[in-house]
């Protein structure tokens, strides 16, 4: 009888320990269920999944909502959240079209001002979530639906062409540029989200501002009383994901190749998609830029191997459904068992 405490002891402290592992590194599960799901796709699709053509096609695929998760995941570290970052990015894309193509602006000028913009959206977040103290959830709501309005307003509902914009303005085109890898076609905007998502990690992880944000996230009044001046850090961090969705609306162009008010109908709920698969808590305090980079490559995958699989769309919403109430279950799991 005596022995058996301590074994019991043993086993709840090896559990123990692999439950604090798994709180404190957010990216282990949704790297498993990445490894996984590849596994399973290329048994079931076969070399046509693997192939690099298809691989680099999902990186294309998932580099606008990739974007748009990674100035997701920023806010939603601070445990809020923002369902305009698509509005603002197809804000700032018919900034850019409109301003080059109808109203003769230097293109390279307009292309900075529709980034801008994208910013000033994201600072008119910022101002109403800290100093009205509203919800960021009934703000962000709000400002979709204005930013919306503006959208179809200046747009007239009309899209730009692909052929106007590479005749006048080319650069507005640039991130959609492919270059040949071997078999694989690499686009320089794909190549902007993973250097983005480089600066964003290092930003998180290895300054104080960084720490400041997950401070905010994980116990704001408690980060307030030790000195962080959190409103402003709420503020910088709406200001900054607006800049990011700005950047978007440029890598829109380049992937659609054209300005088109309709060109972000789902990336709201989508990038939200990301982040939360990818392992970042919808409370705050606790996530990562790697973890939503493997949950827009989760999405984008399964998409794609239900594709190939022949499987119809309904399908695929309906497992990246399943994937999005799994894993923000687990995440509440871990939270009631960590405590």
């Amino acid at each position: 009888m005596p022995s058996d405490t301590p074994q019991f002891e043993e086993r709840g402290g090896w559990g123990q320990r692999v439950i604090n592992f798994l709180h404190g590194n957010p990216t282990v599960i949704p790297l498993l269920v990445l490894v996984i799901g590849l596994a399973i796709f290329s048994m079931i699709v076969g070399k046509r999944f693997f192939h690099p053509f298809n691989l680099s096609l999902v990186l294309q695929q998932v580099t606008v909502i990739g974007m748009l998760a990674l100035a997701q995941t920023l806010i939603i570290l601070t445990a809020g959240i923002d369902l305009s970052v698509g509005a603002i990015m197809v804000l700032a894309s018919v900034v850019m079209g409109q301003l080059a193509l109808t109203y003769g602006w230097p293109p390279e000028l307009a292309l900075v001002a529709g980034i801008a913009a994208g910013g000033i959206c994201g600072a008119l977040n910022g101002l109403f979530i800290t100093l009205l103290r509203l919800p960021p959830f009934i703000v962000t709501l709000g400002t979709w639906s204005i930013f919306n309005a503006v959208v179809q307003f200046w747009s007239g509902g009309q899209t730009i062409r692909q052929q106007e914009i590479a005749a006048t303005a080319p650069i507005l085109q640039w991130t959609g540029t492919a270059m040949q890898v071997g078999a694989a076609r690499l686009t320089l905007g794909s190549i902007l989200m993973l250097g983005l998502a480089v600066f964003l990690w290092y930003m998180l992880n290895r300054t104080a501002y960084g720490r400041h944000i997950y401070a905010t996230g994980n116990d704001a009044e408690a980060a307030r009383l030790s000195g962080i001046n959190t409103r402003r850090v709420l503020f910088s961090v709406y200001l900054l994901a607006g800049g990011i969705c700005g950047v978007a609306g440029w890598v829109l162009i380049g992937r659609i190749g054209a300005v088109s008010p309709l060109g972000g109908a789902s990336a709201n709920l989508d990038s939200i998609t990301a982040v939360v698969i990818g392992g970042t808590s919808l409370f705050g305090g606790r996530g990562s830029i790697l973890g939503t980079l493997i949950g827009a490559l989760i999405v984008g995958f399964f998409r794609n191997g239900l594709a190939l699989a022949g499987l119809d769309v309904l399908w695929q919403e309906f497992t990246i459904g399943c994937l999005i109430i799994m894993a923000v279950g687990f995440d509440q799991w871990l939270r009631r068992i960590a405590a």
